[in-house]
This record gives C-alpha cells, sequence and structure tokens, in this order.
C-alpha cells in the first residue's frame, strides 16, 4: 500500500514542517531554512535554499494559486516567496515581536493568518500587504482554512479548538479539545451537507497522543476519536480527496487511516498530503524527509513519477528542465513518451551505435544537411529544423536523471 520514494537529506537540523503545491514540495527546518523541491522528481529547485530566516523555521504553507509560498519563525517574522523565482513578496513582522508557530493561506490566497507565541493571531492582507486585524488568543500552534474560506480554525497550546469568521469574530470553541495542548489541525478539502447545512470535517491532533475527526457546522461534534499512537501526535493532514488521514507521531510512527470508516490501515517508520498525486512527505527529528507513494486499494491509483510512466507532455517538459528545447518539437513529432525515452536511453545510444555526438553520425547528418537535403534521412519526414544537438547531451540528461532515482 505504500513504497519509500526517496528520502531528502539536505536539512541541518530538526525538520518542522512539509507542504506541497500541486508541483512543489517544501520543508522547513529548525536550521533557520526552507528548501523547495519539484514533486516531479524530487530534485531541489535552483533558488532554495531559501534563508530570509534568522531564527528557525516552524511552519510553512503554500497559498491556494500556487504562486506564493509562506514560512515563519522564532525571528517574529512571516516571510511570503515567489514560488517560481524564490524572491520575497512581503515580509511581515508579527505583532509584539514574538516568535511565530504557525501560518496558513486563505483558499482565495488574498489572506494569511499568523499565530505567535505570545497569544496573537493576525490577518495580513497580500494585496496590500498590511495587517488587517490582531485578536489575542492562547499561544497558537495550529491554524485551518476551511474549504468554502468563510471560517478558520485555530488550536492552542491549551488545548482549546477555536473557530472564526474571515473578520476575526470568534464563531465557537472547544475547550479542552486535546489535553495539554493542540498541535495540528487540518480541514478535509471537501464540503458536506446534511439538507440544511453545510458540514466540514475537521482533524486535530494533540499532546494527548489522540488524532481526533470533528464535523464542524453550526457547532463542533467530535466524530471519531483515534487513538493509534503511543505518544503526542504533531502533526495530521487529509488527501486530497478527503478518504485518508495521515498522522506522524513523536513514538516515530505515521499512521494513515481511512477517514470515512476511521480505521488504521497500515503504519511506515518515521506529514503532508500532496494535493494531486497520492504522495506523503513525513519530516524526522532525523533531518531527513521520507517521501512516500500511496496506492488506494480500492481505486487503484498512484504516482506516475517513473520515467517510463511519463506522457509526452511530461517528456517536453524534461527537455525543457535539461536545456534540450531544441528536440522537443521532434519528440513531439515522433510521439515519444516516457516508455520511448527509455527505448532511446537503452537502445538507440548503445554503444555498439557509435553515438558518442561528434564521430561519422553527425558527420553523415551534416553532409546529408550540406547536400541541401531538408527531409529526414530516416523517415523521409521534412526536417522542422537543422540544428544539430549531439546525442551525448540527450545522453547525459538522462544519465544524470537516472543517477537522481
Amino acid at each position: 500500500m505504500v513504497s519509500l520514494i526517496c528520502t531528502l537529506q539536505d536539512h541541518r537540523d530538526d525538520v518542522n514542517w512539509c507542504a506541497f503545491s500541486a508541483s512543489l514540495l517544501a520543508t522547513c527546518s529548525t536550521d533557520k531554512t526552507v528548501r523547495v523541491y519539484s514533486v516531479r522528481d524530487f530534485s531541489e529547485l535552483p533558488f532554495s535554499p531559501l534563508t530570509g530566516h534568522g531564527y528557525g523555521v516552524h511552519c510553512c504553507c503554500f497559498s491556494a494559486c500556487g504562486r506564493y509560498l509562506a514560512s515563519c519563525s522564532t525571528d517574529a517574522t512571516t516571510v511570503v516567496w515567489h514560488t517560481d523565482s524564490g524572491d520575497i513578496a512581503a515580509a511581515f513582522e508579527h505583532p509584539g515581536r514574538s516568535p511565530v508557530r504557525v501560518c496558513a493561506f486563505s483558499p482565495d490566497s488574498a489572506h494569511l493568518v499568523s499565530g505567535g507565541s505570545d497569544g496573537t493571531l493576525a490577518l495580513w492582507d497580500l494585496r496590500t500587504k498590511t495587517l488587517t486585524c490582531v485578536v489575542n488568543e492562547a499561544t497558537v500552534v495550529a491554524c485551518s482554512f476551511s474549504p468554502c474560506g468563510q471560517a478558520f480554525v485555530t488550536g492552542s497550546s491549551y488545548g482549546d479548538l477555536r473557530l472564526w469568521d474571515p473578520e476575526m469574530n470568534q464563531q465557537q470553541a472547544v475547550k479542552n479539545a486535546h489535553d495539554l495542548g493542540v498541535t495540528c489541525c487540518h480541514f478535509a478539502p471537501q464540503m458536506q451537507s446534511d439538507g440544511d447545512s453545510v458540514l466540514f470535517r475537521l482533524s486535530s491532533c494533540g499532546q494527548d497522543s489522540l488524532l481526533k475527526i470533528w464535523i464542524i457546522s453550526h457547532h463542533a461534534e467530535l466524530l471519531y476519536t483515534l487513538a493509534g499512537q503511543s505518544a503526542p501526535v504533531l502533526s495530521c493532514s487529509f488527501s486530497a480527496d478527503g478518504q485518508l488521514l495521515v498522522s506522524g507521531s513523536v513514538d516515530k510512527t505515521v499512521t494513515v487511516y481511512d477517514a470515512v470508516s476511521s480505521l488504521p490501515f497500515l503504519y511506515v517508520t518515521a506529514c503532508a498530503f500532496s494535493p494531486t498525486v497520492p504522495l506523503i512527505a513525513t519530516g524526522s527529528m532525523d533531518k531527513t524527509v521520507n517521501i512516500w507513494r500511496v496506492e488506494d486499494g480500492n481505486s487503484g491509483y498512484c504516482a506516475s513519477l517513473l520515467m517510463g510512466d511519463w506522457s509526452e507532455d511530461d517528456v517536453s517538459a524534461w527537455l525543457h528542465e535539461e536545456g534540450l528545447e531544441a528536440l522537443v518539437d521532434t519528440f513531439k513529432a515522433n510521439n515519444i513518451d516516457g516508455a520511448e525515452l527509455l527505448s532511446l536511453s537503452k537502445e538507440m545510444l548503445a554503444m555498439e551505435l557509435n553515438i558518442d555526438g561528434y564521430s561519422y553520425e553527425r558527420e553523415a547528418i551534416e553532409d546529408w544537411i550540406k547536400a541541401k537535403n531538408r527531409s529526414s534521412p530516416m523517415t523521409n519526414l521534412p526536417l522542422p529544423t537543422t540544428t544539430v544537438t549531439p546525442n551525448r547531451t540527450l545522453k547525459m540528461a538522462i544519465s544524470r536523471w537516472k543517477a537522481s532515482q
């Protein structure tokens, strides 16, 4: 049901948080950095690590639009980064200069909530880059917006869960939701209805070693209490379809539950779900991030990260990443997908073909072009370009990709 894809070992201290966007994975650490990886192959992006914080980074999250990444730190700042360049879009200093423990974007990517260890909860307007509202709460350590964006929940170190509207008016509170404190909370992505009102599912976990699922509407109703772990549960996250729920614990285990029946169906040693593919990222005090592929036994879907599973568009994107844009049109014209690309690497690049980029084949091709032939000597199709790209370049790109797996 679960297989380990890779282990990322770039951080130099505890990994505190993991977050996915549709195409990126972000991790943050006590080592003061935020690292950003491509979900395609989990290679680190050129502008990573992000080093704008002066102290350890507690939390990171992506905006729903995917354009921004936020991170918050003991240095009392919440920094918003451009995901395409790694540049800082905004830097917010928390009221009172207290360490910031958690941050969360609204679903419309227009606002950002940050919670400080001094009990202040701040709402920021990303369009104007200004502070909209501040309220005092117990130390805020968890925050999640409802999928509709009309409410958000915070969890405190005192163990309370509180529901707020977008104007920071408290709607309801669940006292002592977790003994000794809440550590994380997360709304399921889907809304439900009982005919009269809209319902939301919320997961929460805490220092009491429990994971709880709540129904949130006009009031909060406890649906399940899950006691699958033997130590404080530090993180929880729903899958994109809301069917799975993952939690990570101090006991060094991650538990994945069927979020509908509440039954645990696997344990893996060593947490965030990808919104687009069934991947889980888990961070640990051993400074590593593990990437897991999850296959649902019922739906049978799985992440297509192997080169053999790539579509033609995936191959084109990879060529762009490797700086081989000149080959894109040729590959598309020949319908080369991942399976064909592997065939290229195993057969057409074989030593017996003498493909080294500079020997007889290149000479023959150049002679063919000099003779003013404008069709392929192999297929007789028109040549879209007379640019010659050494086969060694393609071979090295394939070798680099294979070595990274």
